[in-house]
């Protein structure tokens, strides 16, 4: 027996819902489907997916600033946290590669959250991580992005913060 969408109500079974609706679309009863809920549930999804990139931008982003500003204290965990954030960001990416196009936007926003979040990691005062990105941040962000070797950027000679110091 099949239920119709008005048996599984939005607020009070919502995977009943969304089954109930995937079912009434599939057998062209449109006139079963919540139209506008239906949209938006859609919509959600990219929102989700924004989400998404933005929480593990902002984590890769948190390690790499560990790595360029306390690289004597690297771990096994932070490069592993980088790699397998960035993956997955470029795997969203392969899925939607329409929000490719903002990537500048979700790095910008993601640098921002991960200054104070590197901050409350290490305890070095947030003054200690640059407000805007480095060129060795996003050289090595581009690298973890593109799954090539992050930390030879890292370890660049015009990398890091003891080397800003000598040529300032």
């Amino acid at each position: 027996m099949q239920r119709s969408a008005t048996a599984a109500g939005y607020d009070a079974d919502f995977a009943l819902w969304v089954q109930d609706q995937a079912a009434a679309l599939r057998d062209g009863r449109l006139g079963d489907v919540d139209a506008v809920k239906v949209a938006e549930e859609i919509e959600a999804l990219v929102s989700s997916n924004r989400r998404e990139i933005g929480r593990r931008l902002t984590l890769a982003a948190m390690h790499l600033l560990k790595l360029e500003f306390q690289p004597e204290k690297k771990t096994r965990s932070w490069i592993s946290t980088i790699r397998v954030q960035t993956r997955d960001v470029e795997r969203i990416l392969k899925e939607s590669p329409s929000l490719r196009r903002e990537m500048p936007a979700f790095i910008a926003e993601a640098y921002a959250d991960a200054r104070q979040d590197a901050s409350d990691e290490t305890g070095l005062p947030i003054v200690t991580f640059p407000k805007t990105q480095t060129p060795e941040f996003e050289r090595a962000l581009r690298a973890a992005l593109a799954g090539e070797d992050f930390e030879s950027e890292m370890r660049a000679p015009d990398v890091g913060p003891r080397a800003r110091e000598e040529t300032a």
